[in-house]
């Protein structure tokens, strides 16, 4: 189901951004003018992602430094060895579109 979750302006270029849908936190990254959405906790010990530092297409956890792609919220560095949930994200008359289940 798709739920508006910010616009598109409120994203700025390698940049996150803290949201929430749903009752759940979730975290918008713009890298090369494309948006990414996924869980906004690491599931290492649930730090706010959002909250990372960016590295291209890469966030780390601000708690313990667990990496996630941002494309598709596999784990690129541990500790954490599950990848974050990610969402489909569309872009429709500037607004953020985030494809919930």
């Amino acid at each position: 189901m798709p739920v508006e979750v910010a616009a598109e302006s409120d994203v700025q270029e390698g940049q996150a951004k803290c949201v929430s849908a749903g009752g759940r936190p979730l975290a918008l990254y713009k890298v090369d003018g494309q948006v990414y959405c996924l869980d906004g906790r690491c599931t290492h010990l649930g730090g706010p992602l959002c909250e990372g530092d960016l590295d291209k297409f890469v966030v780390q956890c601000p708690w313990h430094g667990s990496r996630f792609d941002v494309r598709t919220g596999q784990v690129v560095g541990p500790p954490a060895r599950k990848p974050v949930r990610f969402y489909p994200v569309r872009i429709d008359g500037g607004k953020i579109w985030v494809d919930l289940p």
